[in-house]
């Protein structure tokens, strides 16, 4: 069986082709964006040089998700991108970028967190579960690419949330974040 909390290792072949050493067969990268999606991390590497490629492929994933009219990135943070890599942001942007998804995930798992906690009046009304499961797979399916969220909802907070000194520090780092953005 399988580590889950080991990335999944895809090698590529000289031929390009990704082979999935857990399974012993081929994939592509639709199979890989799934993998990731279910909340598992992937690692990718040229079987003949032993280079890292995850970060190509991710953006491959990305750039043929986009090419398809499944936009999430808007042409201003796109432009915005493109500016970095030019500029003095670049050593900014991926702290920020971390830091945004990172609160979008929490916030998210708020959002899950209230709506199962809540005693609702209307659970009792005819329909109110098969509704609830709908709102379930609608938030699911929206947050499918996010890390941290998988086939099996939001990742919990007890789980990755940070001890005293971590968070003081994530505070320190985010303040300083806060102060250099507002320099540009």
């Amino acid at each position: 069986m399988a580590d889950a909390n080991k990335p999944l290792l895809i090698k590529r072949y000289a031929s390009r082709r990704l082979y999935n050493t857990e399974t012993s067969d081929y994939v592509t990268l639709e199979d890989i964006a799934g993998f990731i999606r279910a909340g598992r991390e992937v690692q990718i590497v040229d079987l003949k040089s032993g280079d890292d490629l995850t970060r190509q492929y991710l953006l491959q994933i990305v750039a043929e998700h986009e090419s398809k009219g499944e936009s999430v990135l808007p042409i201003n943070v796109l432009t915005d991108l493109v500016r970095s890599y030019t500029s003095g942001m670049n050593s900014v942007v991926p702290q920020f970028l971390a830091a945004s998804f990172e609160m979008l995930r929490d916030g998210q798992s708020k959002v899950m967190e209230n709506l199962s906690s809540f005693p609702n009046p209307m659970a009792g009304m005819p329909g109110f579960d098969l509704m609830r499961q709908q709102q379930e797979a609608f938030m699911k399916a929206m947050m499918g690419g996010v890390p941290g969220w998988g086939s099996s909802g939001p990742a919990r907070e007890e789980d990755e949330a940070p001890k005293g000194d971590e968070l003081a520090e994530i505070k320190a780092q985010l303040a300083a974040l806060q102060s250099k953005l507002s320099k540009l």
